[in-house]
């Protein structure tokens, strides 16, 4: 038998012998993410949707940020975007008729709004294709002031800042996202609304994870990469450097649109900001949604992952902890808290880690693949 032969049978061992713990972990995770719902109370189901609509968006933002190298804070104003185009797309007017809705099916009216997020994306896109760094940063934070004076102004859209309105129930084919009297039960637990809710968030937060791992190996994601890396050297190789800043801008949009359309069903209201500060759609948003992104590790779809189960997951867990069993820090709220820990932790990645939480887990991937 050859040395070469030798070698790549060698190869092949190693290349399983480190797979195999992984595909057994994702199993493994698999399963206790779809018995959740069965075991856990609806407050912990709350917060773990929270967490998959941070997912979705946090994969959005690190294809622009660490892939593509654009930085941008105006995922809140996708966010808003999206969920305004749910309710109207598959809402109704109304008995006043103050309102707008087109009554289209909810399945069509999510992807309506996605697309939607994604044109306003491109329509952005000649700012986004000429600025880079900062200013690319301060150009995009321009957009969360737009969409508070939009959302606040078109209340025939948005229902207003003072009472909002109400997002239509999502249907799938007859199947209503809803409370159901008699309801499908799993292990004798009724599968009412949030389980409903919760299942559906995986779907898409699993969906939106699969796409943008195709986009980060296909030409499109090498293209952002050598953007990212060198716009001359790019242009010489033969992007179209424009095109690619567009394209990780456009798909971005995307991904906060259909996260929108989330916090929308998760809240079962849209409703526009009273200020730009504070609020499902405000700049403190687009903070945490850059932290998640930088925690986890500029660049890596499962560190965005990661991210965002430590960024959206804290304040849930330290509030549910307050409320169930008495957990607090003085007078420091669950929030404070946790910005206090997000923020520790982004110096420290950028002290210690640039690579962020995708770094530390290579290396005790790599540290145990070699034992």
């Amino acid at each position: 038998m050859s040395e070469r032969v030798v070698t790549e049978r060698s190869s092949v061992l190693v290349r399983l012998r480190t797979s195999w713990p992984s595909v057994a972990g994702v199993a493994v995770l698999l399963l206790v993410l779809l018995v959740f719902p069965v075991f856990a109370g609806v407050a912990y189901l709350k917060a773990g949707q929270y967490v998959l609509i941070g997912v979705v968006g946090a994969v959005g933002l690190t294809l622009l940020v660490g892939q593509a190298g654009q930085l941008s804070l105006a995922h809140p104003f996708f966010l808003l975007v999206g969920a305004v185009s749910y309710a109207v797309l598959a809402g109704d007017s109304g008995d006043s008729g103050d309102l707008v809705g087109l009554g289209l099916p909810p399945l069509l009216a999510v992807i309506g709004a996605v697309a939607i997020c994604a044109l306003v994306g491109l329509a952005f896109s000649p700012v986004s294709g000429r600025l880079r760094g900062i200013y690319l940063g301060v150009a995009s934070l321009s957009l969360v002031f737009l969409g508070l004076y939009l959302g606040q102004s078109l209340d025939m859209l948005s229902g207003g800042t003072s009472t909002g309105r109400p997002p239509p129930t999502f249907d799938l084919f007859g199947f209503r996202f809803a409370n159901s009297d008699p309801a499908p039960t799993i292990l004798g637990v009724a599968i009412q609304k949030q389980q409903r809710l919760w299942y559906l968030f995986l779907v898409l937060a699993i969906v939106a994870y699969l796409l943008a791992r195709g986009a980060v190996r296909s030409r499109v994601g090498r293209a952002w990469r050598a953007v990212r890396d060198n716009e001359a050297a790019a242009t010489a190789m033969g992007v179209n450097v424009a095109r690619a800043k567009a394209q990780a801008f456009t798909v971005s949009s995307a991904f906060a649109g259909l996260a929108g359309v989330m916090t929308a069903l998760w809240l079962d209201l849209v409703k526009p900001d009273e200020n730009e500060f504070i609020g499902t759609y405000s700049i403190t948003v687009a903070i945490s949604y850059l932290a998640m992104v930088l925690i986890g590790g500029l660049g890596s779809i499962p560190g965005a992952v990661a991210g965002a189960v430590l960024v959206n997951g804290l304040p849930q867990v330290l509030t549910l902890g307050a409320t169930e069993f008495g957990w607090s820090i003085g007078t420091l709220s669950p929030v404070l808290i946790s910005a206090f820990v997000y923020g520790a932790a982004i110096v420290l990645v950028v002290l210690f880690e640039p690579g962020g939480l995708a770094a530390i887990g290579r290396r005790l991937t790599t540290r145990q693949g070699d034992r």
